[in-house]
Order: structure tokens, then C-alpha cells, then sequence
């Protein structure tokens, strides 16, 4: 989505940099982090599916409400470039994330579209998932091991959402408004967006990467029509709603999930 330069008449520069910057705080340095895990994965011992890539562990084993507190402390924390992106577009006056599509005047059809989204992404990715880590393209993706307290379930909710809203609201949202604003062809700002968020889950191997890459070429195609991120949002969390709860659920139950 292409958009002119802000009212306030920032320079290109300015957005250059503010776009580097708020990256650069979060998913940006996600991906370079994810780079450096999976060179070591790449030369540790033995292949890549007989190592886990782990997702929402224990910050405080033995001590529950401990952890509940980093837990918490974690998932608000990764939302502050969220707000700082808010903080961003308010100053454009252009109403804040509402000018991304993220806002609740479309719940429903918002929710509906999200539903189907996640509905076809999440059997393709699952299997895309399987096969990846059967010919040892993947990591073992373990979505979660926190220990058995109350507060298990709500948390892996709660991260869920924190994900989706991170990622959509930045990696889609923002980002092709911004590298739009800089005369970034349509193409080009896919292809930043996709690799972009494939490159922050290469920590689970080639398999993360790659399918993440198609699902963001998806999201992107998808928020171009109908200019919104609030869909995809609800698509995300659904997605990682279904991976965190049903491997909690699943994990050493059915013979199909690989566990560690």
C-alpha cells in the first residue's frame, strides 16, 4: 500500500531511520537472534529434528507465581514497539494503528475472515511442518513446556495474542506503509515483509522459514485487499491458540506430534 509522505513532512530519512529503529527493537533483532540460533543448530551434533526449538518455557521452575510474573512481565513487554508504533502514526494524524485496519469497528467480519484464514493455513502448515522435520529440514518444535499451575493455559493465550498483534501490526501494517511512504515498489515491500517474518522463525530450521515466508506473502495479499490487519490478527492468534493449547493437550498422547 503506497502513502504519501507523513503531513508533518517528515523526510525520507527520518521514516528510514524510524523504521530501522523500531525493527530494530523488535522483530528485526528477532530475526538476526534467530539467525545466530540456527547456525548453532546447524553445527551442533547430530541433525536438525533431533534438537527442539522451545517456546514458552519455564523462567522460574518450582516457583509459580515467579514465573507467573515474568511470564506476564515477558508479554507486555514484547508489545511496547507495538505502542511506540501507535505513538509513531498518532503523530501523523492519521488516527493511530486505526489507519492499518487495527481498531474494532469491524468485529465481526474482522473475526469471520480471520476464522477462514486460519482454517487454511493451519492443516497446510501443520503437514508443511511434519514433512519439513521428517527430512530433517526442522527443528522439533516444542510450542510449549510450562509446568502444571492454573495459570498455564491463560498465559499461552496471552502469548498468542502478544505474537499475533506484534507481528501483524509490524511486519505487515506498518512496514508496507513505511517502505510504501519511501517509494518501495509493491513487490519489493512483499518480498522485505515476507523474509522478514520468515527470518525470525529460522531458529526452527529451513522448514520455519520457508513456510513462514508463503504465509507472509498470504498476509500481504490479503491486507492489500482489504486494508486491514485486524484479520489477520485474529488469524495469528487462532493459529498459535491451536499450536501452544493443542500440543499442551496432545504432546506424548498421539503417535503424530513429534515431541522431545
Amino acid at each position: 500500500m503506497a502513502d504519501s509522505l507523513p503531513e508533518q513532512g517528515s523526510s525520507p530519512q527520518i521514516l528510514r531511520s524510524e523504521t530501522v529503529l523500531v525493527l530494530a527493537l523488535s522483530l528485526g533483532a528477532s530475526g538476526v537472534s534467530a539467525l545466530i540460533s540456527f547456525v548453532g543448530s546447524l553445527t551442533k551434533p547430530g541433525g536438525l529434528k533431533h534438537q527442539a526449538a522451545n517456546l514458552n518455557t519455564s523462567y522460574a521452575p518450582g516457583r509459580p507465581w515467579l514465573d507467573l510474573a515474568w511470564q506476564l512481565f515477558g508479554i507486555a513487554t514484547a508489545l511496547v514497539p507495538v505502542a511506540l508504533v501507535a505513538h509513531l502514526l498518532l503523530r501523523e494524524r492519521v488516527g493511530g494503528l486505526r489507519v492499518l485496519g487495527f481498531d474494532r469497528t469491524r468485529p465481526w467480519p474482522d473475526l469471520a475472515r480471520g476464522v477462514l484464514i486460519a482454517a487454511g493455513i493451519g492443516s497446510a502448515g501443520l503437514a508443511f511442518y511434519l514433512v519439513a522435520r521428517a527430512v530433517g529440514g526442522n527443528l522439533t518444535v516444542v510450542p510449549e513446556s510450562l509446568p502444571s499451575v492454573w495459570w498455564k493455559y491463560p498465559v499461552l493465550v496471552l502469548s498468542a495474542l502478544q505474537n499475533s498483534v506484534l507481528e501483524e501490526v509490524i511486519v505487515v501494517g506498518y512496514l508496507l506503509r513505511r517502505l510504501g511512504q519511501l517509494g518501495w515498489t509493491p513487490m519489493a515491500a512483499l518480498v522485505a515483509s515476507s523474509v522478514l517474518r520468515g527470518s525470525y522463525h529460522l531458529y526452527q530450521g529451513i522448514g520455519g522459514f520457508l513456510g513462514n515466508m508463503v504465509m507472509g506473502v498470504v498476509f500481504v495479499l490479503l491486507y492489500r485487499r482489504w486494508q486491514r490487519v485486524g484479520p489477520l490478527v485474529v488469524a495469528h492468534a487462532l493459529l498459535d491458540i491451536g499450536a501452544f493449547v493443542g500440543y499442551a493437550l496432545l504432546a506424548g498422547k498421539v503417535s503424530w506430534l513429534p515431541t522431545m
